[in-house]
């Protein structure tokens, strides 16, 4: 059976498990072919090495979970890097903190430190 490459898109996506709260993204290849019958049909390639297509069988890298929240390319990357950041701020206010009057504390008016859950709240069903 010949085939005949239509056309290749590369696109990326984010992942994030309902189960674990792991978040990751990947990008593909996605080639579009036509085989000798005239039969259009897709090949998805991550990394070099043909894959499934992440959009109807996705699993956790981390868990191994099947709920999985597929997001357009970058938001993972985004709350990584905005958690990496409050790290960094959660570092430099422990100082601070001791200044803090423990009613403050106690009143919930200190900054609150996000949580990946708490990002993905949005996007459980309900």
């Amino acid at each position: 059976m010949s085939e005949i490459a239509a056309s290749t898109v590369h696109e990326a996506y984010a992942f994030a498990c309902m189960r674990c709260g792991y978040g990751w993204e990947q990008a593909y290849e996605i080639e579009h072919h036509v085989d000798g019958a005239g039969h259009a049909f897709v090949v998805y390639t991550a990394d070099g090495e043909r894959v499934p297509s992440p959009l109807s069988t996705p699993t956790c890298v981390n868990c191994d979970g099947h709920v999985v929240r597929i997001m357009r390319s970058g938001r993972v990357s985004t709350v990584q890097q905005l958690l990496r950041q409050k790290q960094a701020d959660r570092h430099e206010e422990a100082v601070d903190e001791a200044a803090v009057p423990a009613a403050v504390l106690a009143s919930g008016d200190a900054p609150h430190h996000w949580q990946l859950s708490d990002l993905l709240h949005p996007f459980h069903r309900r």
